[in-house]
C-alpha cells in the first residue's frame, strides 16, 4: 500500500504537476477498488496529494462543496473508515454492488451479500457521507436465474442519490472471456438486454431519478460531476496504471501493468499518447452529445439523417435544437453516432 503512495506521488513529481486550488473542481479515487488501500492509506494519499500539488488540505471548508469521490466495496464499510475518510475529504461514496442476488454475487466472485450493502449504506450515512451512488449490472447470463426488478426494487429500497447501470460485457483475456470461449457461460441475448435497459429506465425514472446519460441515473442536483466532465471534454488529469488524461486537445494514457507503471513513475509512466484532430473531435461531439440527456446541438443540414430517427421514435428535438435520443436510442447509440459523423463529414 505505501509503495502504490509512493508511486503515484511519483508520477505527480515526474509530470511536474501543479494545481492552482481553483481550477480543481473534483477528484474521484477509482478505476480499481481504492478503499482497499485501508482508511489510513486514503487519508494518506488525499493529505501528499493535496501537499504535492499545491491544492492543499482536502479536509478544510474551503472543499466543502467540492466533489471528492471514493470507490468501495460494501465490505470494506465501517464506522472507523468512513470516520477517517470523511475526516480526509471524502463526500460522496460510489459502492461497487453489483447486484442483490446471492447467486449473482458468488458467481462474480463479490464477498458481500444484500443485507452487506444495505448495512454499508447505513454505516455511510451514519458516518456523514450521504451522496451515495450504486451499481448495479444488467445482462447477466440467464442460468443464474436473477429477478432485475428486484435488484431494482433493492437498491431503491436504499434510496441512493444517484445509480449506474451497466450491461454486463464479455472481454478477451478475462475469466468470463475464457469461460464464454469454452461454452461454459452464454452471453444474455441482445433483447434481453434491451428488455432490462428498458426497464430499468422505467423504473428508476418512475421513482424519480433523471436518466441524464446513457447507463447513469440521478436524483435531482446529484448528477456525478466528475463523470460529466468526461462528456463535455473538460480537461482531465489521470494519476496511476492505465490512467487517462486529457488537455483538451492531447489524450494520454499510462502503462497498465502495475510492476511497469510503479518502475517508470518516478520518469512518467506514459505508454501513448494521441492529438485529436478536426475529425476526431467531431466525432467526439456528436456521441458525448447523443450519450446524455442534454443533446446534440443539430444543424440544418442534419435534418435529412435525423428526422428517421425522429419519425421511429429514436429521438426528439427540442425547441432550443437540441437533438436527444430516447432510451430506444441508447440502445442504438454508436450506430446513430456513427451515421450522423459520416453525414457531417460529407456536407
Amino acid at each position: 500500500m505505501d509503495k502504490y503512495v509512493e508511486s503515484i506521488l511519483a508520477e505527480v513529481r515526474s509530470r511536474g504537476v501543479r494545481i492552482a486550488p481553483g481550477d480543481l473542481k473534483t477528484l474521484y479515487l477509482g478505476g480499481g477498488t481504492p478503499s482497499l488501500l485501508g482508511s489510513a492509506g486514503i487519508q494518506d494519499l488525499l493529505r501528499r496529494f493535496g501537499e504535492a500539488t499545491g491544492v492543499g488540505d482536502f479536509s478544510t471548508s474551503v472543499w466543502k462543496k467540492f466533489e471528492l469521490t471514493l470507490e468501495a466495496n460494501p465490505e470494506d464499510i465501517t464506522s472507523d473508515a468512513v470516520r477517517v475518510w470523511r475526516s480526509a475529504g471524502v463526500n460522496r461514496v460510489s459502492l461497487g454492488v453489483q447486484s442483490f442476488d446471492t447467486g449473482v454475487l458468488r458467481w462474480m466472485h463479490r464477498a458481500h451479500d444484500a443485507a452487506g450493502t444495505a448495512e454499508a449504506v447505513r454505516v455511510l450515512r451514519d458516518g456523514g457521507i450521504a451522496d451515495l451512488s450504486l451499481d448495479l449490472i444488467a445482462g447477466v447470463p440467464e442460468m443464474l436465474g436473477r429477478d432485475w426488478d428486484r435488484d431494482i426494487d433493492l437498491a431503491l429500497a436504499l434510496e441512493p442519490t444517484h445509480l449506474s447501470v451497466y450491461g454486463l460485457t464479455v472481454e478477451p483475456h478475462t475469466p468470463l472471456g475464457r469461460w464464454a470461449a469454452r461454452g461454459k457461460v452464454r452471453e444474455a441475448p441482445e433483447e434481453r438486454h434491451a428488455a432490462e435497459f428498458l426497464r430499468a429506465h422505467d423504473r428508476l425514472t418512475g421513482a424519480g431519478y433523471d436518466h441524464y446519460e446513457v447507463s447513469n441515473y440521478s436524483l435531482p442536483s446529484h448528477r456525478a460531476r466528475h463523470n460529466s466532465a468526461y462528456w463535455t471534454r473538460v480537461p482531465y488529469l489521470g494519476l496511476g496504471p492505465s490512467a487517462h488524461g486529457f488537455d483538451g486537445a492531447v489524450r494520454r494514457w499510462n502503462l497498465a501493468p502495475y510492476a511497469a507503471w510503479t518502475e517508470a513513475a518516478g520518469r512518467d509512466p506514459v505508454d501513448g499518447s494521441e492529438r485529436l484532430g478536426g475529425e476526431e473531435r467531431a466525432a467526439e461531439e456528436v456521441y458525448l452529445g447523443l450519450r446524455t440527456m442534454d443533446g446534440l446541438s443539430i444543424h440544418q443540414n442534419d435534418n435529412k439523417t435525423v428526422t428517421p430517427w425522429i419519425n421511429q421514435g429514436w429521438a426528439v428535438l427540442g425547441s432550443a435544437g437540441r437533438l436527444r435520443l430516447t432510451p430506444e436510442g441508447w440502445l442504438r447509440l454508436d450506430a446513430l453516432a456513427a451515421a450522423l459523423t459520416a453525414a457531417r463529414s460529407r456536407s
